[in-house]
This record gives C-alpha cells, sequence and structure tokens, in this order.
C-alpha cells in the first residue's frame, strides 16, 4: 500500500512537471470558470438553465482537480487529467456524464480561442460516448382524457368561485390544457409573460432555447375559455401563470401537479410535463402533419431532434404495415 501510494505521487508530480514546463501562463481554475460564465451570460446570452448547468459541472470539476492538484492553474491541466475525471463521473448516468463532457469541452474550447497558445488538452483526447437509445413516453388520446376529466370533476366538486381552492383548480386545468395544445416545454410554459398570451388573437410567443421566438396557435375553443377564465380568476400582471403569492409558478409545482394527475387518474406509466409534448408530437404523426411544421411548433433547431417521433409513433406503423406491406399482395396456395 505504501509502495501505490508514493507511485501515485510520483506520475502526479510529473503531470505537473510536464504541464508546467510545456506553458507560462498560470490562471486560477475558477478565474477561467468565471471568465467562461460571464463570456456565456453577456455575450452569447444563454439562458439562466444553460448557464445553471455550467456553472454545476464546472465548479464541480474545479473541486475535483484541487483535491488530487491542490496547486494546479488551468493551463497546467493535462489529458491524463480529464481522463482521471472522465472516470470519476463515469458513475453517473449516461445523459449526465454526457452534458458534464460537453460542459468541460465548452470551457477548454472558449480558453483555446482566447489564447493562441494554449495547448487544448482535449485536442489529444479521443472520447467514443454512445449514448443508450430510449424512445420518450408518450400518452393515448383516452389517457389525456382522463387526466383532464380528472381535473374538470375536481373543479366541479368546488363550485364556490371565491374560494382559493377552485381558483387553483382552474390553473390547474389551464395548464395541462395549455401543454397539451401547444407541446410547449414546462420552462416554456411557467416563464411565459402576460405580454406572450394574446387571448384575443388565440396565441401565445414563446421563447425556447437559444432565445429563439416562435408564436404557436391556439385552435380550440376549450382551451381559450380555461384561459380566459384563469385570467379573470388571477388577474395576473407580469408572469401569466402564478401562484397564491403572486410570484411565478414554478416547473417544480406542475411536475408535482402532473404526478398527481398520473396517481388519480391510475394511468401506469411514468407521466411528466414533457410527456405531453412527446404526446402532442406523436398524435400529429398519426394525422399525417408534416414533420416540418411539428418542427416549428416544437421549435427545434435540427429536425433531427424531431424525427425521434417517426420511431414513437406505432399506430401509424401499424396502419402502414397492415395497409401497404407487399405481403398482401401475395396470394398462396394451400
Amino acid at each position: 500500500m505504501k509502495c501505490s501510494f508514493f507511485a501515485g505521487k510520483t506520475i502526479i508530480h510529473k503531470i505537473m512537471m510536464k504541464s508546467d514546463m510545456s506553458y507560462c501562463r498560470k490562471t486560477a481554475v475558477e478565474q477561467v470558470i468565471s471568465d467562461f460564465l460571464f463570456h456565456c451570460q453577456y455575450e452569447k446570452n444563454l439562458n439562466e438553465k444553460t448557464i445553471y448547468a455550467y456553472r454545476s459541472d464546472l465548479y464541480m470539476f474545479k473541486r475535483y482537480i484541487h483535491e488530487l492538484y491542490p496547486s494546479v492553474v488551468f493551463e497546467q491541466v493535462s489529458k491524463d487529467m480529464l481522463k482521471t475525471y472522465l472516470q470519476h463521473i463515469s458513475t453517473y448516468k449516461p445523459k449526465t456524464v454526457k452534458r458534464k463532457l460537453a460542459s468541460l469541452k465548452a470551457l477548454f474550447n472558449y480558453y483555446d480561442f482566447e489564447h493562441d497558445d494554449f495547448l487544448n488538452p482535449f485536442r489529444k483526447l479521443r472520447i467514443r460516448f454512445k449514448e443508450p437509445y430510449v424512445l420518450p413516453t408518450v400518452m393515448t388520446c383516452n389517457e389525456v382524457k382522463e387526466i383532464l376529466k380528472y381535473l374538470y370533476k375536481l373543479r366541479a366538486d368546488n363550485p364556490d368561485t371565491g374560494d382559493y381552492a377552485y381558483k387553483a383548480q382552474t390553473r390547474d386545468i389551464a395548464v395541462v390544457e395549455l401543454l397539451f395544445a401547444t407541446g410547449i416545454r414546462v420552462s416554456e410554459l411557467c416563464e411565459l409573460s402576460c405580454d406572450a398570451v394574446d387571448l384575443k388573437q388565440a396565441t401565445i410567443k414563446v421563447f425556447g432555447k437559444g432565445s429563439k421566438e416562435r408564436v404557436i396557435q391556439i385552435c380550440s375553443v376549450e382551451v381559450l375559455k380555461i384561459l380566459r377564465q384563469y385570467q379573470r380568476l388571477f388577474a395576473p400582471s407580469e408572469c401569466f401563470f402564478i401562484n397564491r403569492l403572486g410570484n411565478r409558478l414554478s416547473s417544480q409545482s406542475v411536475r408535482l401537479l402532473i404526478k398527481r394527475c398520473r396517481e388519480e387518474t391510475g394511468i401506469g406509466k411514468k407521466i411528466t410535463p414533457h410527456t405531453f409534448r412527446h404526446t402532442f408530437a406523436t398524435l400529429l404523426l398519426e394525422e399525417d402533419v408534416d414533420i416540418k411544421y411539428i418542427q416549428n411548433l416544437l421549435g427545434h433547431s435540427s429536425i433531427t431532434t424531431t424525427q425521434i417521433y417517426t420511431h414513437v409513433n406505432m399506430n401509424k406503423q401499424k396502419k402502414i404495415l397492415s395497409s401497404k406491406h407487399p405481403r398482401k399482395k401475395m396470394e398462396m396456395e394451400e
């Protein structure tokens, strides 16, 4: 054990010496992270959620690297150090590892761009990371109907319009109806401003990932009706969906609402707010809506992302194979 300890120390010392000899600038890891986050927020104008993820991932890397190499500066971080860190985070879920790796790569690429003489260790690092392919969960029309029936009945059992419970139930119906009617992300729903919701024109203006703007039409009379009822009861002034204190409704509150709906209706699959988005896209595909229109409605920058729903669309697949497969034209003599 003693020999192993000193051998490890020797390896670390060699890594440090090699890195120190190859570079003269010495910048604290924390300073580079701080500069990068500033760049993301004020120069690239990334949204809060992305910056939060970057900050979380990069400070985790900083803590780990300083535990092993207390005096290391950013320019001394080598390929071997990165490999050690990747082994450390390999116990996380593949999707999490992929994100943490992307955050780290973005940091080093940023510093590489800012300093021509920087030797980016990621250039010498070959990582082939394959994330398991998992099809998204979707609901049937009947399952969506069951959830809506449960929410409307809950409100009907409490007809006192002056009671906060009635108001909250109206808001819950409006939230679920809008998720299903538009396919927007839960973050987009919670960040809707009053100015972005035009019930006269029956449209909502959504700011998606990368602050990309899109306008979605609300074509259901029932959805417009419940949104107007919610608006009269809560009278929001800034954020459209608000809680009892008048603050913006949180994504977690919506997730808890959907969880309660699943439990109360007995739907035997995991359902989240994002499931409504998957369902929205899949059911539109079943109705032969062009995938490019669905891409625009969902706010996907690449149609490749939208194409996952072509794999989920089992009803459509069954219809095609049962009616179009050439085997139907083959008559066999018995």
